[in-house]
């Protein structure tokens, strides 16, 4: 179901507001005053709107400010009766930022990760054409703890995207339950092309004491300029 369909064929007082909110050619003194009836009216259907406006940018900037924290404030006064479509936007949406900030007004930080864990679940390693949001998703791990997070993350190791890649390794890299991954990111050191992964991977390797013993030898071809094995497989950095 796309970000609108839940509107079609709605009729009523809010069906003006409901088209306007999120209507980039709308006037700003129109497109305010359609935030807060919509945030007054507390209906499912208000709520679904307000979350479109995150979905656009208007200028100035401090408009649009102004305008995302206004249906936010929106959205959140309604506590969970806002979960379910708070959820639905985060899944058709191509921003993460808003949704989540709402997420996280609602919900323990438990919670608010086993929401994007479902949401990662649904995510694959292929090439798509705009990773954004996978991108920011991954990153957002890097900020939380939570023992889950290794195991969902680890396929991303390979993705075709390099920012992708780099993100979860500093994601897997965040959590105490890192160790469960040391093969598989052992083997993705070994395979990857980008300089800037191999370096995040190896501080990670410093950080933790992990060796690479058992593959020194292809591991040492692998080694970008200032890092180095020692006898025992050791990752050394130069200061």
């Amino acid at each position: 179901m796309g970000l609108f369909d839940v509107f079609k064929g709605g009729g009523g007082g809010l069906s003006k507001h409901v088209a306007r909110v999120a209507n980039k050619r709308a006037q700003k003194h129109e497109r305010w005053e359609s935030i807060q009836v919509l945030a007054s009216d507390g209906s499912e259907e208000a709520i679904r709107a307000l979350l479109t406006r995150f979905s656009i940018r208007v200028d100035p900037s401090i408009t649009d400010g102004e305008e995302k924290n206004a249906a936010f404030l929106g959205v959140v006064q309604n506590g969970e009766a806002a979960l379910g479509p708070v959820r639905d936007f985060l899944a058709s949406s191509e921003t993460l930022a808003w949704p989540m900030k709402i997420l996280r007004e609602l919900q323990s930080e438990e919670e608010v990760t086993t929401t994007l864990l479902e949401l990662l679940s649904k995510m694959d390693t292929e090439y798509e054409r705009d990773p954004q949001k996978k991108i920011d998703l991954i990153a957002s791990f890097e900020e939380c703890k939570d023992p889950r997070i290794v195991d969902a993350v680890t396929r991303f190791l390979e993705d075709t995207n390099e920012t992708v890649r780099f993100h979860a390794a500093g994601a897997i890299l965040a959590q105490d339950e890192a160790d469960a991954a040391l093969d598989p990111m052992t083997k993705a050191f070994l395979a990857e092309e980008s300089v800037r992964v191999r370096m995040r991977m190896l501080d990670g390797y410093i950080e933790r004491g992990w060796r690479l013993a058992g593959v020194k030898e292809e591991a040492t071809k692998k080694m970008p300029t200032g890092y180095s094995l020692g006898k025992k497989g050791e990752v050394r950095k130069k200061q």
